[in-house]
């Protein structure tokens, strides 16, 4: 009697599913060994990632970045099928060279003299917290940055211990240090109704913000330190993907033949087995396959090998006592990684405007006064409040973007468009349509310039007539946007995210895999990231192909 070839289902059609499936389907003898599925939840590819257009520009609703060229296997794919250059405008397609224009609440623009010194405070903690050389010590007013990046780790470390530290106590007690360290600690004269401290931890806030988005991490308080260290980008510059991140999806699926990818199949209940199964198990004179796949439409499929690709926020949904995702329940080493790793939101609002010159709208970075301060205005609403940026998505272009994470984030995915617009509409009020002044840190006057108003020198009015946000928050296929590593979380819980089941020992004949796990939060070094998807489809592809004693790569 001939055997079953072993089957492989992948759960998941995104960057990691369709990298393990072109990886096996391409290898050398495998589609005469191996059945091969591809099961998706959604009517699409691509998970994740998504792009789009808006307004005449392509623009990414999820992953945008290829985070480094130098060695990237995003950046090989993106070259090698000629992604990188288009006819049609793109997001970020002139990169983020632009300097922002940095303005106070109340429409007051600052001088770069007051935002540089905090802004390059932000930067060698954060550089000091990842482990990276601080080369230019000396700040321009003096300051020993890299000394005050080791007085505020030891102060925190006294207080709690490293193992509990998070990256948002460490940057607040850095900011603090920088105070102690500053000589002059005069007030900013005649500047509405700001204070030179309110005014330097608000500009401090706007790098914490934009830390979030980042990170994903919606409060920097629940943001391991000691993590910073090992996560790893790739070298050289930063980039987008001219033709649209979807087209590197496209590629790896091409090599796939018709119907190997199913689409609109959402597997609610995975059954295995955490013995193993043996030969004397038998189902029409054959060996039965240990994994079942239960579907949304009461469909059954059997399995040898599963390789789950979901999010981190659906494993969270699917260990709930209420869920029974796994029948069994996962082990503990592996539910309880799950829970402690963090995973948030983040979320993209893009913006069409009508503006009289848009090649006068600003790189805006927004300065704004406490939620609670009587002196904030009470039309910018609060989820407003904590985004950092509202600018072009390239030179000159009639869409804008700005990032929006943890509650906030959320809260734009519940609002009507209406409301986001006026809320963005008086935001945008506040900061560009009156008469500015700009502060000088030297004299700590006010300087008057040259008296023109925010609204001629920047081209406004501006008026806000559609606008495109994601909502990877609520979607069930995501419920979130990437992990992070939580405090009492640590890499080695990324670890224990890639270890398949059943566990897998050193005894000579050790348990045949059957659930296998990939994405990005099963990466140690690039969790969060595309690459760092890719990279895990790869490992769990070349785990099975040796399983079978087949090449791997």
């Amino acid at each position: 009697m001939v055997s079953k070839k072993p089957r492989i289902v992948i759960i998941g059609a995104g960057m990691a599913g369709l990298t393990a499936a072109n990886k096996l389907y391409t290898t050398t003898g495998f589609k005469d060994m191996f059945e091969l599925c591809v099961v998706e939840g959604g009517r699409r590819i691509g998970g994740r990632i998504n792009t789009s257009e808006f307004g005449g520009d392509r623009i990414e609703m999820g992953a945008t970045w290829i985070h480094g060229i130098g060695g990237s296997p995003i950046h090989q794919i993106a070259r090698e099928i000629h992604a990188l250059e288009s006819e049609q405008p793109w997001e970020c397609m002139d990169g983020c060279s632009e300097e922002p224009t940095t303005i106070a609440e109340g429409g007051f623009e600052l001088n770069p003299s007051i935002v540089q010194p905090v802004t390059t405070l932000f930067k060698n903690l954060m550089d000091y917290a990842q482990g990276k050389m601080i080369e230019d010590s000396e700040g321009s007013e003096g300051f020993d940055y890299s000394n005050l990046a080791a007085k505020a780790f030891k102060i925190c470390t006294n207080n709690g211990g490293q193992e509990k530290l998070s990256v948002g106590s460490f940057l607040r007690q850095g900011l603090n240090a920088y105070w102690v360290s500053k000589k002059d600690q005069g007030e900013l004269k005649g500047y509405g109704n700001w204070s030179r401290r309110l005014l330097e931890e608000a500009i401090f806030g706007i790098h914490e913000n934009i830390e979030r988005t980042y990170t994903s991490a919606g409060n920097l308080l629940t943001l391991d330190y000691s993590a910073e260290s090992e996560y790893r980008m790739f070298p050289g510059e930063e980039i987008t993907i001219a033709k649209g991140y979807l087209n590197i999806i496209e590629s790896l699926a091409s090599v796939l033949p018709p119907g190997l990818v199913k689409l609109g199949g959402k597997v609610t209940r995975i059954e295995w087995q955490p013995e193993g199964h043996g030969s004397s198990d038998k189902q029409n004179g054959h060996t039965a396959r240990p994994v079942k796949l239960q579907f949304n439409d009461g469909s059954n499929m059997l399995a040898d090998h599963v390789i789950v690709t979901v999010s981190l926020g659906v494993l969270k949904a699917g260990i709930r006592e209420d869920s029974g995702m796994f029948n069994p329940p996962l082990p503990p080493f592996k539910s309880e990684a799950i829970s402690r790793l963090g995973y948030g939101v983040v979320n993209k609002l893009f913006l069409q405007v009508e503006c009289h010159d848009l090649s006068k709208f600003p790189f805006l970075q927004m300065v704004f006064h406490h939620p609670d301060s009587e002196f904030r205005h009470k039309k910018i609403p609060w989820w407003m409040r904590r985004t950092a940026n509202l600018c072009p998505i390239y030179s000159n272009s009639s869409v804008l973007l700005s990032w929006f994470a943890g509650q906030e984030a959320l809260e734009l995915e519940s609002l009507q468009d209406e409301q986001i617009i006026d809320g963005v509409s008086a935001t945008l009020s506040s900061f560009l349509s009156q008469p500015y002044k700009q502060v000088n840190s030297n004299s700590h006057e006010l300087c008057n310039g040259n008296g023109k108003s925010v609204e001629n020198i920047h081209g406004n009015e501006v008026k806000v007539t559609k606008i495109l946000r994601s909502r990877w928050g609520t979607d069930p296929l995501f419920l979130g946007s990437y992990s992070y590593v939580a405090v009492g979380s640590s890499g080695d819980d990324l670890d224990k995210m890639a270890e398949p089941l059943p566990k897998q020992s050193s005894a000579a004949s050790p348990p045949p895999l059957q659930i296998l796990f990939a994405g990005e939060a099963t990466h140690r070094t690039h969790y969060s990231t595309t690459h760092g998807a890719y990279l895990s489809g790869l490992r769990e592809a070349n785990r099975l192909l040796q399983h079978y004693h087949c090449v791997g790569v």
